[in-house]
Formats: C-alpha cells, structure tokens, sequence
C-alpha cells in the first residue's frame, strides 16, 4: 500500500471509530478467549462431579475447541450476510449462555451440548473482530492495532480463569459459571452498541504484475503462502508446549517448577505479541518473521542442554519469538486481500492456523514416541525453517499492494 492511500483510507474513519472497533474488538478477544481456556479450570470439577475419565475430558475440550474452529468461516459468511454486528453479539451472547447451559448441567450429555453452544458462539470472534481492526486501521497502524488485539486475548486468558478460581472460593462451581457466562449476555449487548458502523474503505491503487494485470500472480498466491507460514507457525507452537513439560522433567522439575516454566512462556508470548506488531510496523512482515523465526529456532536447541536454572532464563525469550510471529502474521492478512473479502479472510486464516496447531501434537507426539522427545524438538525446531523461504516469497506480495 503507498503511502498516499495509506493517509487516504486511514482518514476515512473518525478517532472515535477507530477508539470503539479497539475497544470492542480487544474486549470481545479478551472475553472469548478466557471462555475457551475457561475450560481447562473446569476439567477436574467435571471430572469429580460426573465420574468422568480422561477420555471423556478430552471430548469435552475437543467439543469447544473443534466448534470453535469449525465454524469460523460459516461465521464469515453470516456476517456478510446479515452484518458484523449482529452476529459478533450473537456470538457473544451464545458463549456466555453456553457456560450459563453448563451451570445448569445436570449430566455429560447436557454438558456436552452446552459446551457446543458455547463453542459455536465463539467461533465468531477471531474473523470479526480481526475484520473490524483492520478496517478501521491502515497500513503500519493496522498491524500496530492489530497486534494491540492479538494482546488482548492473552489478557483474557489469564484473566478471566483466575477470576473463575476466585468465584470458587466463595460459590458452588454452577452459580459461578452461570454467572460468568452472564457477563458474556451483557457484553453482547454492548458489542452491539458500541460497535462503529464503519464505512466501506475505498481500495487502494493496485499496482499491475508482470503479466500486466493489476493484483495478478501475486495477490494469487500471497495469501496462500501467508497462510502455510502461519499453519507452520503454530503447528510448531503447539508442539513445542507439548514437550516443554517432559523436557524440564528430564531436567530435574518438579510441577510447581513446571507451572512456573509454562507461566514464564505465557508471559513471554503475551508480551510478544504486541512488541513484534509494532517492530513489524517499523522494519516490515518479512525482516520480523524472520527475526522471530530464526530466534525460535536457536532457543528451542539451546533449551536442550541447558540446566534448570538456564532453561528457565531462557523461556521467556522463547516465549517472545514463539509468539510474536502470530501478530505480523495476522496482521499481514489484511495487505493480501480485498477489503470486502478480509472477513471471510480471517476465518479462512484462522481456521487453518488453529487447525494445524491441534493436530500437530498428535503428529510429533507419535514422532516423540519413535525418536524421543530431544530429537522430535530438534525435528520442530528444524521444521520452523521453512518458513523462512516461504517468507521471502511473500515479499513480493506485500509490496504489489
């Protein structure tokens, strides 16, 4: 994008727009993204009051998760339909009335299907929320913003599970969560009044390829490759938190030890997320991609034969790289495709970066089993290089727009 059509798009909404889409957009993030891990506090309660086995458990996160994932692009395309408003407060007011379902639960299968309500209502988050970002902001502030809402869903991680934990010292788990689930109703409600009717942006310029045609080759592929750096990406994400556990034990780690381990990873990430967004906006996707890339992959090998002590020096920083590739990834999104298709984008995105970070653990896991776990790390660390080349190959795109 030049820089003229940047100031161009990026004047055509007030600042009072672009405070409410933040705002909303990061409140929305931070309140879905604590229902979906609200659900690991929930396990060991649901495992004592139902009988539950550890097969059972796992179907119970699956169900939210897999609805989660399943639906985001049906929820593009109702959004499209029927506006980003109503459904992104439906959304919202589905997931709290999921947790109220799971309050009143008085068996698996009641649970089960709570758990997909709230699941299907926070499919609709990332795409609309992530859309609503990047059509209030433009250029470098896009990314700058959207990284700001990648940072906020970590907030609401920690957040909210820890305020369950709190309810639980002073109300049964029911009333906890049918309360908790209320917040989400009223949030809906707000969403839906303090979302921005923004204006359509108007596209900017494209420039024309070699076969003369404007946005050709290049925005054919771009997204494409966009999206297999971001698969890699998190697939390696995943994997990576998947061993850490048994890595440290080999080490000597004790669960309290590993907590903490997984709590300095988390921190790291969060804060990731939001620096590397605004390193992105100064030096550009590609350098950063490739800054937080490479330092992924030395600090996964040299995590290997470092002591306790180091290792736990050294996670936050691979909690940074591990994670701050997520927000010039997303944030990049909006530079590859039209601005009336960046909705369906971003579900499409979503979809596939969160697909492949559950189902990567399965994969390295049986690697784990064959090879051990030192060498399967080295195997994710070695895999993370591709997408260095892939990258590059993106370079061409992000300057055709």
């Amino acid at each position: 994008m030049t820089v003229s059509a940047e100031r161009a798009d990026g004047a055509a909404h007030s600042k009072s727009e672009e405070r409410r889409a933040t705002g909303v957009a990061c409140g929305a993030h931070a309140l879905h993204d604590g229902y979906t891990d609200l659900v690991y506090v929930m396990l060991p309660i649901w495992q004592a009051e139902f009988g539950l086995g550890f097969a059972a458990l796992g179907l119970m996160r699956t169900t939210f998760s897999g609805t989660l994932a399943g639906f985001q692009i049906p929820a593009a395309f109702l959004a499209e339909r029927f506006g980003a408003p109503w459904v992104l407060a439906l959304g919202t007011a589905l997931a709290g009335i999921g947790y109220c379902l799971a309050g009143f639960s008085d068996g698996v299968v009641m649970l089960v299907a709570a758990l997909f309500v709230g699941g299907l209502g926070a499919s609709v988050q990332h795409p609309l929320a992530s859309s609503l970002i990047a059509q209030a902001f433009a250029g470098a502030r896009s990314l700058k913003a959207l990284g700001t809402y990648n940072f906020a869903g970590d907030i609401g991680k920690m957040t909210l599970p820890a305020a369950a934990a709190l309810l639980f010292t002073v109300l049964p788990w029911r009333q906890a969560l049918i309360l908790l689930g209320l917040i989400g109703v009223l949030a809906a409600v707000a969403i839906y009044v303090l979302i921005p009717r923004l204006r359509a942006a108007a596209a900017a310029p494209k420039k024309k390829d070699d076969t003369g045609r404007a946005g050709g080759r290049l925005q054919a592929y771009g997204f494409p490759l966009l999206l297999s750096v971001g698969m890699i990406d998190s697939a390696t994400r995943m994997a990576f938190l998947t061993f850490l556990p048994f890595v440290l034990t080999a080490k000597g780690a004790g669960l309290p030890t590993i907590g903490l381990a997984l709590t300095l990873v988390f921190a790291g990430g969060a804060a990731g997320k939001l620096v590397c967004a605004f390193i992105g906006a100064r030096i550009g996707a590609v350098a950063t991609v490739w800054l937080t890339e490479s330092v992924t992959v030395v600090a996964i090998v040299a995590l290997l034969p470092l002591p306790l002590e180091g290792a736990m020096l050294l996670l936050p920083v691979v909690g940074v790289a591990l994670n701050g590739t997520s927000s010039v990834l997303y944030g990049s999104v909006p530079d590859l495709v039209a601005p009336e298709k960046r909705t369906r984008a971003f579900s499409i995105f979503y979809t596939g970066t969160i697909g492949a970070g559950a189902i990567s653990p399965a994969i390295y896991g049986l690697l784990g089993d064959i090879v051990g776990v030192t060498s399967a790390l080295v195997v994710v660390a070695a895999a993370v290089l591709l997408t260095l080349p892939l990258t590059l190959m993106l370079r061409p795109a992000l300057r055709a727009v």
